[in-house]
């Protein structure tokens, strides 16, 4: 459990670098879009947004008429995200908290939902098991998260060549993109499930432009940056970055236009 806490720890240090917040507007459009179109939000209705981050979901629902808690392991992003509901005059309770215990009784929500989220954390049986615990009888999960073949499931085996291997105990995020993974984590269950594919476009001033943002703003690589120039390797895995920019680019004016894929995941629960 030390260890487990310890990891924990150090994702919330890693969410909480660079500007998560200025990442977040590259996936705030199609992404929300989609969940939300699949997650039969009405008014009055309980949802919950698991490692909501910035509010990118919470803030939508909440504005549909919906009573929504955003919870995360990392409340330093909640202060953007409590100033995107204030714009949007809607009303979100902020709570920092664990997707792997959750902490609400069971049946609490109507409406389970995560984008890019639920899959950082790193015991994907233990968070599935959460998500079906606080799910009310006729209720809906929608999940939206990187697959492992698309552009950031990529990007994560790059950065995961040059670091040192995760725990036994926890799993790779891509995985939560995977459909057959998804299936065996809610094996035994009596949700029915669905999935789909979507892609979230990602476009930059150039391949360089994107490369210099994701070191210096998005968590994971900052963090990466930060061992591997100590170790004096981050040259080599900045130059694979570049060649997977330019392996996605579909751009054809000199800058970037690269579309990343994600799995949508509906589990609907009798």
């Amino acid at each position: 459990m030390i260890a487990v806490n310890d990891l924990k720890r150090t994702h919330r240090a890693t969410w909480a670098a660079g500007d998560y917040a200025a990442v977040a507007e590259h996936i705030d459009d199609v992404p929300p879009r989609d969940l939300l179109a699949r997650a039969e939000l009405e008014p009055g209705l309980d949802v919950l947004d698991v490692a909501t981050g910035t509010g990118n979901i919470a803030v939508r629902a909440a504005a549909g008429g919906t009573n929504v808690v955003g919870l995360d392991l990392t409340p330093e992003l909640f202060g953007t995200a409590r100033r995107r509901a204030d714009r949007l005059g809607v009303d979100v309770d902020w709570i920092e908290g664990d997707a792997e215990r959750l902490p609400f009784a069971a049946g609490s929500f109507d409406r389970v939902l995560s984008a890019f989220g639920v899959q950082f954390a790193p015991r994907h049986q233990f968070v599935a098991d959460e998500l079906v615990r606080v799910l009310r009888p006729g209720g809906l999960i929608a999940l939206v998260n990187w697959t492992p073949e698309g552009l950031i499931g990529e990007l994560f085996r790059i950065l995961g060549a040059y670091l040192p291997a995760p725990p036994d105990y926890a799993s790779p995020p891509p995985l939560w993109g995977d459909e057959e993974h998804v299936r065996e984590l809610f094996w035994g269950t009596s949700l029915e499930l669905e999935f789909a594919r979507g892609h979230n476009p990602w476009r930059f001033d150039s391949v360089e432009h994107w490369v210099a943002f994701m070191e210096t703003r998005y968590g994971p690589t900052v963090k990466a940056r930060e061992r591997l120039t100590a170790e004096g390797r981050w040259a080599d895995c900045r130059a694979e970055l570049i060649a997977l920019a330019e392996r996605h680019n579909v751009a054809v004016n000199g800058r970037l236009h690269m579309e990343a894929e994600y799995l949508m995941s509906v589990a609907r629960a009798e």
